[in-house]
């Protein structure tokens, strides 16, 4: 039986940034922002992204888009290395793959009208012809709640929640087969963030629409995702389904990050796990696992090897020393029972 191929595909991905050490020095060294990164994401699945800041979410995001260039690495578009496209032939991909950015306000042109801020994709891509603009952009804003007459206002004529509606719009005016959904919430009320998450959701369904959903915490991934992967200073650490990454997780980071979530029951005791010192220079390093000068289970080759990311069941992926005798254990166990 032939193998589903992905939608996106990452493979090996790595983006370094060179920085000047001193002011009178000519020496250089190396930002490791996304360093060595491999994921899947299947047609009309939400894979979600969290770490910190600073640890190459962000970064591994615009590089598949190629907003920026990627120092080696591959991504694929159902099977085909887009980063191999020169500038011309990417640009016919542009209108398939697209960003909701975090900051709506940034996103949306102050001086332009939102009809002609979504007239300006679909005229580009000639989607449709010049006499149907308006009727398209005034679908487009029923489509994410907002009614016609939206269109001959300017941005800051509107609140938080319908500026990011806008962005949305935007982002779908292509119909596109991918978004990279760029904490598209974080900066919204909590009352307002439930409401975008939603309608994200049903144009996700009406459009099988394909999302990478980028976030700093576990908790608003957890209603939207399929599966999550978990970055650790430009690598990831943890991979899996989301029921597996809440209820049982394996890396020490995963299950800190999950430990910082607020209960809404105010009785519910939980075990906090409270992470020592700060997220280390991505300039410097630490040798073997980055994570271990943080750790509370650190051994000694933690130290001194650099943990890979390693399968230990049914897509669990999981780059920790700890859980590889487990994680062998459980893929022998697995490979018997299909020979059967």
């Amino acid at each position: 039986m032939k193998k589903n191929v992905p939608l996106i595909e990452v493979k090996n991905l790595v983006k370094h940034f060179p920085v000047n050490t001193g002011v009178f020095t000519n020496k250089q060294k190396t930002i490791k922002a996304v360093d060595g990164v491999s994921f899947g994401i299947n047609k009309g699945e939400t894979f979600g992204l969290v770490g910190e800041s600073g640890c190459g979410k962000s970064t591994t995001g615009r590089l598949i888009l190629r907003l920026l260039p990627a120092t080696s690495g591959e991504v694929l578009l159902n099977g085909t290395n887009i980063q191999k496209f020169s500038n011309k032939e990417f640009r016919k991909l542009r209108k398939d793959l697209q960003i909701i950015f975090q900051d709506s306000s940034c996103a949306l042109d102050p001086k332009m009208t939102i009809e002609d801020i979504l007239s300006e994709p679909l005229l580009i891509h000639k989607l449709v012809s010049r006499y149907e603009v308006s009727k398209e952009v005034n679908r487009l804003l029923d489509m994410v709640g907002l009614s016609k007459l939206a269109a001959k206002k300017f941005p800051h004529e509107f609140s938080g929640g319908q500026k990011q509606r806008i962005g949305i719009a935007k982002a779908i005016a292509t119909r596109p087969k991918f978004i990279l959904c760029d904490e598209p919430v974080s900066a919204l009320d909590v009352s307002i963030q439930s409401q975008i998450l939603n309608l994200m959701e049903d144009l996700q369904k009406e459009y099988d629409l394909t999302y990478l959903f980028i976030a700093h915490g576990l908790n608003v991934v957890k209603h939207v995702s399929k599966r999550v992967g978990v970055m650790y200073l430009g690598k990831i650490v943890e991979i899996s389904d989301v029921e597996t990454i809440y209820n049982d997780s394996k890396h020490p980071y995963t299950k800190a990050l999950i430990s910082a979530f607020p209960d809404p029951d105010p009785d519910a005791e939980r075990d906090r796990i409270i992470l020592k010192g700060e997220v280390p220079s991505p300039i410097n390093r630490p040798e073997g696992c980055a994570f271990h000068p943080r750790c509370p289970y650190a051994m000694d080759i933690c130290r001194e090897k650099e943990p890979q990311l390693t399968e230990t069941y049914d897509g669990h992926q999981v780059a920790c020393f700890l859980s590889e005798k487990v994680g062998a254990k459980s893929i022998n166990e697995k490979r018997e029972a299909e020979a059967v």
